[in-house]
C-alpha cells in the first residue's frame, strides 16, 4: 500500500500532503503511512459521527470526541485515510466535515481494506487489499502499536 501511495503521489506531482485519519482505525493507518512516507505534517483526526446520514437510525455513538486538524485545509492536498471502505457513506461524511473547515486543493483517498458493496460512487485512490466477507462477518483493525486485521463473526441480535 505504501508503494502504491508513493507512486500515486509522484504521478500526481503532490509535493506535500496533510494526512487525515477517520477515527479510530483510519487514524492508526494514517499515522503508519505518514511515518513510512516521511510526511512531516502531523496527522489530523476526524470523528464523523454527527456527519453520518444514518445518524437518526443508529443513534448517538457513546464516545463522540471532537475532530482535530492541526493544519488549515484551505488550499491543501489532503490524504484522507480509513481502515475499511464498504458503502462509501463514511467517506462522504468525512469529506462533508473537511469542507466545513475549508476547501482543500485535492483529496487523495486511501483505504487499508476495500470490501466493495458501494452505495455511493466513491472509490479509493489507493487500497491495501480487497476482501469479500460472508453476510455474518466483519473486519476489525486492532492496534495502534501493531496493526492487525481480523475477521470476526457478528453475533445474533
Amino acid at each position: 500500500m505504501t508503494d502504491d501511495l508513493r507512486a500515486h503521489i509522484n504521478a500526481r506531482g503532490l509535493s506535500s500532503l496533510c494526512p487525515v485519519g477517520i477515527r479510530t482505525g483510519g487514524v492508526w493507518v494514517a499515522q503508519a503511512l505518514r511515518e513510512r512516507l516521511g510526511i512531516q505534517t502531523e496527522c489530523g483526526e476526524l470523528d464523523i459521527t454527527f456527519y453520518r446520514d444514518d445518524f437518526s437510525r443508529i443513534g448517538l455513538h457513546p464516545r463522540v470526541s471532537p475532530s482535530r486538524l492541526p493544519f488549515e485545509t484551505e488550499g491543501q492536498h489532503l490524504l484522507l485515510v480509513d481502515d475499511v471502505i464498504m458503502s462509501g457513506r463514511t467517506i462522504r461524511a468525512a469529506m462533508n466535515e473537511l469542507f466545513d473547515y475549508g476547501r482543500p486543493e485535492s483529496i487523495t483517498l486511501a483505504a487499508l481494506v476495500d470490501l466493495g458493496r458501494r452505495e455511493l460512487p466513491i472509490q479509493p485512490d489507493v487500497t491495501g487489499t480487497h476482501e469479500t466477507l460472508g453476510p455474518r462477518q466483519r473486519i476489525k483493525l486492532r492496534g495502534p502499536e501493531t496493526l492487525e486485521l481480523a475477521v470476526e463473526e457478528v453475533p445474533d441480535a
